[in-house]
């Protein structure tokens, strides 16, 4: 497809104008002009921006199905009264349907690519590929007992995912390991995934310092070792680690993290709601930190929509600071596109230039709040909205167009969803 006279963000992310071809999954030629003799498929540009996907860096995609469900809660209260019971009574039937409308709300906004942490990772790995998105998939482990690593069905999750999917469907799914949390593990089972994904040489995906609660107690716990610290202690950051959220991460954390090549993601929104706080992220960028940005579960945000996510960050830490030249519009779409990319180990994407994929996404800027256009990177984080999306493309591969998907059944997947969740309700019930 040749996207014809459009602006775009080139590879250092300065607004362009020009034509951009895109052939099979990658993009072909970057040209001022149309190509010559060109005769395929052309998309008009006027008053378009096209840009890379964005990268959604730490979600759980079925958790769609809980959206506004306790809400009101601190995040410890929140997850053993009422999260961790309604995933107890989720099936594969749920999951799928709960990934569908994550997928289906994604593509929606921009969303091309994302880094997951669930259960029923088999389920959410074969949906991915049928809708046609990029996805470093899962399954976040925990233990609340002396077991070995090995003796965990959902170790043997992981095993078994990574031997079925890593590399599945061209390269589009990889698999990561992850330990869920410090204050969800052993240090003996976090020391053995250590070893066992240097052994894959794989990524592993971890939340880390989410409150101050959990940083304290592992403090506490862990004869004054913080974290990241404990992590660090157990062999983890040996391997590629993303680490979500780290809002109560001290100066030496950050050292930690930028040593050891530590990718951090900021949730901006699903950190405010749940009152947990705001993460250093600056002191991180300045550290070298590659930072990144997600939207975690949908039910602690309440949505998967990375361009409210870029606004937070780039809103909130201006006024929290007192200081409005922080996290400039560039920076902030680096960490959803450019670093999200890093973190995923996929050095063939995030960025419009040549031989890279086409995960591209097209915004309609013929809009009352996207007028005038002073600065369009300005428009594009603090104006700009998921809804002004109107193409979204991986691989070269259009998902979705000017408000319809061509691989996801939205009302089938409605329909579904009230389904199971009628389902999962009786169950609650009679438990």
């Amino acid at each position: 497809m040749l996207f014809k006279n459009i602006y775009y963000l080139d590879e250092n992310l300065d607004v362009k104008t020009g034509c951009i071809l895109t052939e099979k999954d990658i993009i072909k030629s970057i040209s001022q002009t149309v190509p010559e003799n060109y005769s395929g498929e052309s998309y008009d540009g006027k008053n378009k921006l096209l840009m890379p996907s964005l990268i959604n860096s730490h979600s759980h995609i079925p958790m769609t199905l809980l959206r506004g469900y306790g809400d009101g809660l601190p995040l410890d209260e929140w997850l053993f009264k009422r999260v961790f019971p309604f995933e107890d009574q989720l099936d594969d039937e749920a999951v799928s349907l709960g990934t569908q409308l994550g997928l289906a709300e994604m593509l929606a906004s921009g969303t091309a690519n994302y880094s997951d942490m669930y259960m029923f990772c088999d389920t959410i790995a074969e949906e991915t590929i049928k809708a046609g998105l990029k996805a470093n998939i899962s399954r976040g482990v925990t233990v609340f007992d002396d077991r070995e690593l090995h003796e965990l069905p959902s170790f043997e999750d992981t095993k078994r995912l990574y031997e079925k999917y890593n590399n599945a469907a061209d390269g589009r799914i990889l698999v990561d390991t992850s330990m869920h949390a410090e204050y969800t593990s052993s240090q003996k089972a976090v020391a053995a995934m250590a070893e066992y994904t240097a052994s894959i040489k794989a990524r592993c995906h971890i939340h880390l310092s989410e409150t101050e609660k959990e940083h304290n107690e592992c403090k506490q716990r862990r004869n004054g070792r913080t974290p990241a610290k404990y992590m660090l202690d157990c062999g983890i950051f040996k391997n590629p680690t993303t680490a979500a959220h780290c809002v109560f991460a001290e100066p030496q954390d950050i050292e930690i993290f930028a040593s050891n090549g530590v990718s951090v993601v900021h949730n901006p929104a699903s950190n405010l709601k749940l009152g947990s706080g705001i993460a250093p992220i600056q002191k991180m960028l300045d550290a070298g930190v590659n930072v990144c940005l997600g939207t975690d579960g949908a039910s602690s945000n309440n949505n998967l929509n990375m361009f409210e996510e870029m606004n937070l960050a780039a809103m909130v830490h201006k006024g929290v600071n007192r200081a409005p030249l922080m996290l400039s519009a560039k920076e902030i779409v680096k960490m959803a596109t450019i670093n999200g990319a890093k973190q995923q180990g996929r050095a063939d994407t995030g960025v419009i230039a040549q031989g890279k994929k086409a995960d591209l996404i097209v915004i309609d800027m013929d809009k009352p709040h996207l007028y005038p256009r002073h600065d369009i990177l300005s428009n594009l984080i603090f104006s700009a909205q998921g809804a002004d999306v109107v193409l979204t493309m991986c691989d070269g591969r259009i998902l979705y167009k000017n408000g319809i998907f061509t691989t996801l059944d939205v009302e089938k997947i409605y329909f579904g969803v009230e389904k199971s969740l009628d389902r999962i309700a009786k169950r609650l019930v009679s438990r």
